[in-house]
């Protein structure tokens, strides 16, 4: 039960009670010492004489014990009232080894505790004020009330204006609450007084002093993506070059020499042989050149895929059934629905049975095909057993093979494919044999994500 010091049934301070005990502890011995006195044959200037040193020594004692008590209690509560107002540079004086002097050194080592725990979290918040006015990222914290309480540098410039002139105004006012419509990081593509272009957009909450608010970060990301753009225009751009001038350059050299075979005198009996090798090489380079430019007219219009309810099982046995290659073998698992294009799943699982076809065809082994449940997505392996991957550094890169008549499209448009369906496509070596496994994983149909009973 708690008391107001002015209360009048408050208890007495804790002073005085000290004070009151002490007394108490010396009454009995002070009214022994007073009783023999007056049973004892003095006289009355001895009498009262020695009960007035009694009364001083055993008032004096009573207050030497309560100091004693009651200044290390002073002191102690002096040196957590610095500590509250965050004052670490006082000390507590430790003369002797017993229980006060412990809890001393104790406030003495949580002090100091603090102090270095203050001097980091100052370092820790110089350091992130200095990054946040420093990053070329615009952030922003608004409140519950979705009022502006912080902005760094990069957001004033986006917003274009002054930190004074911003905080305190709505994210309506300051045309941000699309913005934070969401807590998903996403793309949105937006003008700011400050510039324009395709921005990443991440929201996230936190409290400050129990208060919600809310973090926003924008991301520029026009140089990135036209860096990005730059680099994959260059390497279409290599790949083109390479392509067009192996069609081309044999192209040219043979009607050069085609010209000169027709300024033969027309008696040459070869010279009919020598016109028809020539022209069926330029056919034969033109029908590559053909294939290499329907393969990039597959991969840049290939169509969103149009989703209906798929069964694993019947897509591989279609497959099977396409593909018609007596390697194949499979490996049957559990009934598994997915949301797919079944044409487009098909040429995905018709382009990884082929390469593996391809691969072990140079071993004589085995292909198979399996597949079987991975939390929420199902997972469809095209297993071979050829030389395996000697590097994977190139797998995805468009237009580059190391087959002879390959079109190096194949794989590209399958992991096009798989990212359509919101899943994706890897290729690693086998851990128990020689040869290559290339996963798909699709997510499955809502409803079959849940996990059967007894698993």
């Amino acid at each position: 039960m708690l008391f107001h010091r002015n209360d009048p049934k408050a208890p007495p301070r804790h002073e005085r009670r000290v004070l009151v005990y002490a007394l108490l502890a010396g009454l009995p011995a002070v009214a022994l010492s007073t009783a023999l006195l007056f049973a004892g044959e003095y006289s009355d200037k001895t009498r009262w004489t020695l009960l007035i040193l009694v009364a001083a020594a055993w008032i004096g004692f009573s207050l030497a014990v309560r100091q004693q008590v009651v200044f290390p209690l002073r002191t102690l509560s002096n040196l957590l009232a610095a500590l509250r107002e965050g004052d670490y540079s006082l000390r507590a004086r430790v003369a002797k080894e017993d229980v006060l002097g412990e809890v001393m050194s104790e406030v003495n080592l949580m002090g100091q505790m603090l102090r270095e725990q203050r001097l980091s979290a100052l370092e820790a918040t110089n350091l992130l004020q200095k990054v946040m006015q420093e990053i070329n990222v615009a952030v922003f914290a608004f409140d519950e009330e979705n009022r502006l309480r912080l902005v760094n540098h990069a957001g004033t410039k986006l917003l274009g204006a002054h930190e004074k002139r911003l905080l305190g105004r709505t994210a309506g006012e300051l045309d941000l609450m699309d913005c934070l419509a969401k807590n998903a990081p996403r793309t949105l593509q937006k003008s700011f007084a400050g510039g324009s272009g395709r921005w990443g957009i991440a929201c996230t909450g936190f409290r400050e002093q129990g208060v919600p608010h809310r973090l926003l970060v924008l991301t520029d990301l026009t140089l990135e993506l036209r860096e990005e753009e730059l680099q994959a225009w260059q390497r279409l751009v290599r790949v083109l070059s390479h392509e067009l001038n192996n069609s081309l350059a044999p192209i040219k050299s043979i009607a050069g020499s085609l010209r000169s075979l027709l300024r033969r005198p027309a008696s040459d009996p070869d010279w009919r042989h020598d016109m028809e090798q020539g022209l069926g090489a330029i056919g034969s380079r033109a029908e590559a050149l053909g294939r290499f430019t329907s393969a990039y007219a597959r991969l840049a219009k290939l169509p969103p895929p149009t989703l209906e309810p798929v069964n694993l099982r019947d897509c591989v046995e279609r497959v099977a059934e396409i593909e018609r290659t007596p390697e194949l073998q499979i490996e049957a698992g559990p009934d598994l629905m997915v949301d797919a294009d079944a044409a487009q799943l098909e040429q995905l699982l018709i382009n990884l049975v082929q390469n593996a076809a391809e691969a072990s065809d140079q071993t004589g082994g085995r292909i198979g095909i399996r597949w079987s449940r991975n939390g929420k997505a199902a997972c469809i392996d095209v297993l071979d057993e050829g030389p395996g991957l000697s590097s994977d550094a190139n797998l995805f890169v468009p237009f580059f093979t190391t087959k002879p008549q390959g079109t190096g499209i194949g794989l590209v448009l399958s992991r096009k494919i798989a990212e359509n369906h919101g899943g994706g496509l890897t290729l690693r070596n086998r851990d128990d044999r020689p040869g290559c496994i290339a996963r798909l994983e699709l997510p499955l149909r809502s409803g079959h994500d849940q996990e059967p009973a007894g698993v």
